[in-house]
């Protein structure tokens, strides 16, 4: 008589991870970012399309597929010498430098991420990142396991707001700081009629228009060479535009706009992944400086932002003074990581291990 065998009775095989290089971005990298922690999902094709038509470099892609699915997508741009083979992650510094990595991967994806990065380069930075993200972080500790020289060099504290928990004690927004914003926002109006616009979807890349003119009249203009500005010409305004091609990218960009008669004197312009809003750039026109413009509109963003059920905003690094006075508190550390494969990639490693940290900022 046959025994009937059950599901249980079967071993089950551990999943079987591939890894390959692709030249240029592969199309898979959308469907990792859908499967990633929500934190990372705008790390779209349309994210680094973006930065390569924005900043340059010829792109590759480390895919991983675990039993068949993709569950990592790594671009690359050479960097340095080309006889040293090293690479980077492309992208753009805001929120921060990563890639996307399937919630469902397993070991076995992050072990053929490394034997593939291994045959392909012989050093990868990656970063800026933060000490929590969650698909740089399993690369690391999985390199560091594997012989792998790991250098780091610390950027900055982030700084972190619970919109959420400080609203659940009562204590946020302050009813004296609502009282401030109002005093000011009554003597604002003596310069003009002041309009406060929430901007999201199909407001761009138009409406980058109007950061632009605020910026082009912010201290960024008249007390450095404009190269640091987000949306100018001069600036990042190309990759911003070019990501908001990708409508699920436009679909995470916001901004509060203040006008004044019509023009643009103030912004505050977020990332919202998930439950959390990546504050990336703000700004104010000084003509209205006494009045406070910048502090007026971001509260009135972030109160806005709770009602959509946005619960945290991380504003990233520097400024803390500030962001102190709001409620938010030091975040992770972000750093710059430096990978090289075992060998005399890795030994090379060690040895200039102090300058890479010495060359943090």
């Amino acid at each position: 008589m046959t025994r009937p065998m059950f599901l249980a009775d079967f071993q089950r095989l551990p999943p079987v991870a591939r890894g390959s290089v692709a030249d240029g971005l592969a199309a898979a990298i959308d469907t990792v970012a859908q499967g990633a922690a929500p934190t990372h999902a705008f790390l779209r094709y349309g994210w680094y399309a973006a930065a390569l038509a924005a900043y340059g470099g010829h792109a590759r892609t480390v895919l991983v597929e675990e039993d068949g699915e993709p569950t990592l997508a790594l671009p690359l741009v050479g960097v340095g010498p080309a006889l040293l083979r090293l690479a980077a992650v492309p992208g753009c510094y805001w929120p921060f430098r990563s890639f996307p990595l399937a919630r469902r991967a397993g070991e076995a994806t992050i072990r053929a991420a490394l034997s593939t990065l291994a045959g392909a380069v012989n050093g990868l930075r990656i970063g800026p990142v933060y000490d929590d993200d969650a698909a740089a972080m399993p690369l690391i500790a999985a390199a560091r396991a594997s012989g792998w020289a790991v250098l780091d060099r610390f950027v900055a504290d982030s700084w972190l707001l619970d919109m959420a928990a400080l609203q659940a004690e009562g204590s946020w927004p302050r009813g004296s700081t609502l009282r401030k914003n109002r005093f000011h926002e009554k003597h604002l109006a003596a310069h003009g009629a002041p309009d406060w616009r929430f901007l999201a979807g199909t407001d761009w890349p138009a409406a980058f228009d109007a950061l632009a003119a605020v910026e082009q009249a912010s201290w960024i203009a008249a007390r450095t060479d404009g190269s640091d500005a987000k949306f100018t010409a001069t600036g990042h305004g190309a990759f911003w535009r070019a990501a908001a091609a990708d409508p699920v990218i436009a679909g995470m960009l916001r901004a509060a706009l203040l006008t004044i008669d019509g023009s643009p004197a103030a912004f505050s312009f977020d990332l919202d992944a998930g439950n959390l809003k990546y504050a990336i750039a703000n700004s104010y026109d000084p003509a209205y400086a006494k009045h406070s413009p910048g502090k007026l509109l971001y509260y009135r963003n972030l109160v806005e932002a709770l009602g959509r059920g946005i619960a945290r905003v991380d504003w990233g690094a520097g400024d803390s003074g500030y962001k102190q006075v709001i409620g938010a508190e030091r975040g992770p550390a972000i750093r710059d990581w430096l990978l090289l494969r075992p060998g005399l990639p890795a030994l090379a490693g060690r040895l200039a291990r102090g300058v890479w940290r010495r060359s943090g900022h």
